[in-house]
């Protein structure tokens, strides 16, 4: 599965932003679909996730009741809805698939396939 993550930005700390990972293939409808950022100096970490289906959603509690993420499964695409933006929230965004059904969905190693990033800047 080849994945292209788009819809980053700069934005002032409040503003909102949406993210949009389109998937290549037709497997991606079965799996999980997940956002990880990474900030300078800092490791790679959960954001959130969505099941194949879209009727389950995780969140990172740093972003509970700020972001939202949604798939359309017709369109191989998932999203992240940013609102209420911080500094904190500033780093590259990764979208993975390919989920290994044993891992656990918040590790980044449970994924085998990646977006190249899209870069995500709050400004305060």
């Amino acid at each position: 599965v080849q994945l292209q993550a788009s819809g980053g930005g700069l934005v002032l700390a409040g503003g909102s932003l949406r993210l949009s990972c389109e998937a290549s293939a037709r497997t991606s409808r079965r799996g999980v679909m997940a956002w990880f950022r990474q900030a300078p100096g800092k490791d790679r970490e959960f954001v959130a996730a969505i099941d194949g289906g879209g009727g389950g959603t995780y969140y990172a509690e740093s972003v509970k009741g700020r972001f939202t993420i949604s798939r359309v499964n017709a369109k191989n695409t998932a999203y992240l809805q940013m609102n209420s933006l911080k500094p904190e929230d500033t780093g590259v965004y990764y979208c993975a698939a390919d989920a290994d059904p044993t891992g656990t969905t918040d590790a980044a190693a449970s994924y085998n396939s990646w977006g190249q990033g899209t870069q995500v800047t709050v400004s305060s």
